[in-house]
């Protein structure tokens, strides 16, 4: 089962690049962030023509997040728990059946939290990472496999900018960020794609100002986090960097795992 997180940086804006890349890659569920669209506006008859069901929580202008996927929902779940004043559209989960129980996906679009300074920001990041890591603790007691899959806007280590040192003021890479990161792997989550290498020069977000694309001057900051009756299904990981380069492009490229499981 190939399971996807792209934030396709506005839905509408790239739906000719999302309905090519998905005949092209045929992924079985797709983590969609920053949809930037309302449900109602988001463009699903394109999706469900190729054979994807849409499930969405969207939002005027900005965030939003959504799954694609060619496996029947037997749930979904919208918001992360634990702050019910919080209306930004950033975080669905849905369940599907497997033959090895239930699969539960969650996509999520982690506060970005610049700048520092803010009184609101980065403060939010940080309380939402904490609701995510109490919401994580509880779904792991499920034992069931589960992937925490988005844009988390967290460059995790130095090897993860080209130059981390241009960095050291933003919220990504904050050590508070970082280790609030730390925390929520260390419930016992397996990162996918730092499990297949150590490589440095592995990033998923590219600006679009000053070349940052060409002069591959990259940071990784979309991940999927795996239970660990998802890791013992965990077969590989990848990117698929040539989407950035097509015309009208997100600023991120697709992260793609492949879990040994199938539709129940």
């Amino acid at each position: 089962m190939k399971i996807v997180t792209w934030n396709i940086n506005g839905v509408r804006a790239r739906i000719g690049n999302l309905t090519h890349w998905l005949g092209e890659s045929a992924p079985d569920i797709v983590c969609l962030q920053e949809i930037k669209s309302v449900d109602e506006q988001f463009p699903r008859a394109e999706i469900e023509a190729l054979g994807y069901n849409v499930e969405t929580h969207g939002q005027k202008g900005f965030n939003g997040v959504a799954i694609l996927s060619k496996l029947r929902f037997d749930e979904v779940n919208r918001g992360l728990p634990g702050d019910d004043a919080d209306e930004q559209a950033r975080f669905i989960e849905g369940v599907f059946s497997t033959d090895h129980g239930a699969l539960r996906v969650v996509s999520l679009y982690l506060p970005n939290g610049n700048p520092i300074e803010d009184p609101v920001k980065f403060p939010y990041k940080l309380a939402w990472m904490e609701r995510l890591e109490r919401w994580a603790s509880e779904r792991l007691a499920l034992e069931e496999a589960l992937v925490l899959a988005g844009d988390y806007n967290v460059i995790p280590e130095p090897t993860d900018a080209r130059h981390p040192e241009n960095w050291l003021g933003d919220a990504l890479f904050q050590p508070q960020t970082r280790q609030a990161f730390r925390r929520l792997k260390n419930l016992g989550f397996t990162e996918a794609l730092r499990a297949t290498t150590d490589a440095p020069d592995v990033y998923t977000f590219w600006d679009y100002q000053a070349g940052a694309w060409q002069k591959n001057n990259g940071i990784r900051i979309d991940h999927l986090l795996l239970s660990p009756e998802a890791a013992n299904r965990f077969g590989s990981a990848s990117l698929e960097k040539h989407v950035r380069a097509w015309e009208k492009p997100s600023d991120h490229v697709p992260v793609t795992i492949d879990l040994r499981l199938e539709a129940a």
